[in-house]
């Protein structure tokens, strides 16, 4: 057994009480401030070298001072419980049981960033390379946007960073990419009159109701990639606006989730809804929304709805090292696979073209549901290989 490795199994208590003083604290986006209060003293506590948040709100720990860069992400907030009654347990009351951690956060992913944490405390002890220093990231508002807190962190810090590791959940695999994500606007616009005569206004909401049949249509033909899989594209939202209920609907505005593959952009994807005839017919209006809520110092920093897709290229030596870590702790070689949902991989890499790779503890299939919970034995080994990984990097 290595001594990393080792070192991490004798910190599975404190890492366990730490992630349960993590998921007790409420933190959905934009409210994240005291779990980055509580992430900030862990770090004084463990003999991080230097800490600091940016404008944002973005905490930042470094270990090590060399010039060669590897940022560890995690983001802090978490979304918000759902429907209570579907919970064992009240979703912010950490509850351990048969060597698994319940709570809203556990798994996404307050427990792939405590394991981050108590990596750096292992790294404080047995030392970085002389020309390395380590930067974790309690990042914000990813479950809003994911990204933005990376265009912040390149655009406003100048912060640069050689590499990148995420600490989402991938069930202790090695991930290289995922698709991008894509939130478009569809509005149809008509002419309100009293519901009792329909026929002297223009209802919204009929011109809308072809075009949500080609969107259902234009699903089923979307691009394919042998990796990432499939383009998707689903209706998530829809609204409309009149005087009153009793009168013919003046507007009918969809939204859509969109989901690109390798070779798809914004501008193909907005190119996509405006060729089908049904818009074309109805005279509709497209559009990217842009995110403006302000972060929980009060920053509004704007961004574009739009996440680039990222991959890795199997070849990288980003990846390498990833197996060599993982066979160094483990004596086996990692799984090397993609996530399906979204990670601020589409900040780092999809923006910037940082190299990005994932390893983290729990299940994705575990995000944002009842009962959400991390097993504590993949805390202790993401610990560990986010310590062997920056060990030699």
């Amino acid at each position: 057994m290595s001594d990393i490795l080792r070192r991490a199994q004798e910190l599975e208590g404190e890492i366990t009480a730490f992630l349960c003083d993590l998921v007790a604290i409420p933190s959905t986006s934009g409210k994240e401030e005291p779990v980055i209060a509580r992430l900030e003293q862990e770090m004084k506590k463990l003999g991080y070298h230097e800490i600091r948040r940016d404008g944002l709100g973005n905490l930042m720990g470094r270990i090590g001072s060399g010039p060669r860069v590897l940022a560890i992400d995690g983001h802090c907030d978490v979304v918000d419980v759902g429907n209570p009654d579907l919970w064992e347990t009240p979703a912010f009351q950490p509850v351990v049981k048969d060597r698994k951690i319940y709570g809203r956060g556990a798994c996404d992913q307050k427990g792939g960033l405590a394991s981050a944490v108590y990596a750096g405390k292992i790294l404080a002890e047995v030392g970085v390379p002389a020309d390395v220093s380590v930067w974790v990231i309690a990042t914000i508002l990813e479950e809003d946007i994911e990204g933005l807190c990376w265009k912040y962190l390149v655009e406003e810090n100048k912060f640069r960073p050689h590499a990148v590791l995420l600490t989402e959940p991938t069930n202790l695999n090695v991930y290289r990419g995922h698709r991008g994500r894509l939130e478009i606007k569809v509005k149809t616009e008509g002419v309100s009159c009293h519901g009792s005569a329909p026929e002297r206004g223009v209802n919204a909401i009929y011109h809308m109701a072809p075009i949500i049949s080609a969107i259902a249509e234009l699903h089923g033909r979307l691009r394919h990639d042998d990796f990432l899989g499939k383009g998707s594209v689903t209706i998530s939202d829809i609204r409309s606006t009149s005087p009153s209920l009793c009168a013919v609907a003046d507007s009918c505005t969809i939204h859509l989730d969109r989901r690109l593959t390798a070779g798809e952009t914004i501008e193909s994807s907005l190119a996509e809804i405006r060729n089908l005839p049904a818009f074309q017919q109805a005279n509709a209006q497209v559009w990217v929304p842009e995110y403006r809520a302000a972060s929980y110092t009060g920053t509004v920093f704007p961004m574009p709805s739009y996440m680039p897709t990222w991959v890795l290229p199997e070849e990288h030596p980003l990846l390498a090292r990833a197996r060599q870590s993982y066979r160094t702790l483990f004596n086996a070689d990692p799984k090397v696979d993609k996530w399906t949902f979204s990670t601020n991989g589409v900040g780092s890499m999809g923006m910037f073209n940082i190299p990005t790779l994932g390893f983290g503890p729990g299940n994705e299939v575990l995000a944002h549901a009842p009962n959400e919970y991390i097993p504590i034995d993949h805390l202790v080994k993401a610990m560990a290989f986010y310590a062997e990984f920056a060990h030699g990097f």
